[in-house]
């Protein structure tokens, strides 16, 4: 399963990057592959494992407030790994002819 998502808490003013920190740290350290961008933290796994991650940094964002808006987007496709590489690289060869 591959998931992107988002979480911002809600009520902590405009600067959020300290709790979002404290979110992608809960990711990291979790030993799953992951890849955090401008928008969405991306992390793969099986479902129990990646459900958990993303309740703890869900948790690890509202710590400051109690309160955060989370968006999460999921493929679920058993039996398929490496999926956060092999999209990219899926549209990479349609980009170069290949």
């Amino acid at each position: 399963m591959l998931v992107a998502f988002s979480v911002t808490p809600i009520g902590a003013g405009e600067g959020v990057a300290a709790a979002v920190a404290e979110a992608v740290r809960i990711v990291r350290d979790s030993g799953l592959p992951n890849e955090t961008n401008a928008m969405f933290t991306l992390v793969e796994g099986e479902w129990a494992e990646v459900m958990d991650v993303v309740r703890r940094a869900a948790e690890a964002a509202a710590a400051g407030g109690g309160r955060v808006s989370l968006v999460l987007k999921a493929d679920i496709r058993p039996g398929v790994t490496d999926a956060l590489h092999d999209k990219v690289a899926s549209i990479e060869r349609h980009l170069s002819g290949g």
